[in-house]
């Protein structure tokens, strides 16, 4: 999925991707911004980086996070 800035998403489950790391265990179910998609990359492995609420700013692997309805 081709995720892009401004859209809002929840970090849905725990990826399976090696770039997962164990604290970020403690942002599942975490809602949030997409600030930066790596849309240039157009690369689906790559990280997206996402403002959470309350959390600050965090890069994730795409598996883990699903988009919210408007």
């Amino acid at each position: 999925m081709a995720f892009k800035r401004g859209q809002r998403v929840v970090v849905h489950k725990k990826s399976r991707d090696e770039s997962w790391q164990p604290y970020m265990d403690r942002f599942l179910g975490a809602h949030g911004i997409v600030t930066d998609p790596d849309a240039t990359k157009n690369d689906p492995d790559a990280l997206i980086e996402v403002t959470l609420d309350g959390e600050g700013t965090h890069r994730f692997p795409q598996d883990c996070l699903r988009l919210l309805e408007k």
